[in-house]
């Protein structure tokens, strides 16, 4: 059986959470472009990730990176 390929830019943009949960974690959108102009408390959200709850976005996400969950 072949191998599948990967969706280079879902791959970048989602992480699967350490210590043994597995959740699929995401960052907010607009980080790299007008940061200067946004108040810190925003700038603050930036850094953190995020856990995606929308079972839709879960299954398209394990259809486009789905060897996301393995170590590498």
């Amino acid at each position: 059986m072949p191998k599948i390929k990967t969706h280079k830019s879902t791959s970048k943009r989602f992480r699967v959470s350490q210590g043994g949960k597995g959740k699929l974690m995401r960052s907010k959108q607009g980080k790299s472009h007008f940061r200067r102009r946004k108040p810190a408390r925003v700038r603050r959200m930036y850094d953190e990730m995020f856990v995606v709850e929308h079972k839709g976005t879960q299954r398209r996400v394990s259809r486009l990176a789905p060897y996301l969950n393995e170590k590498s």
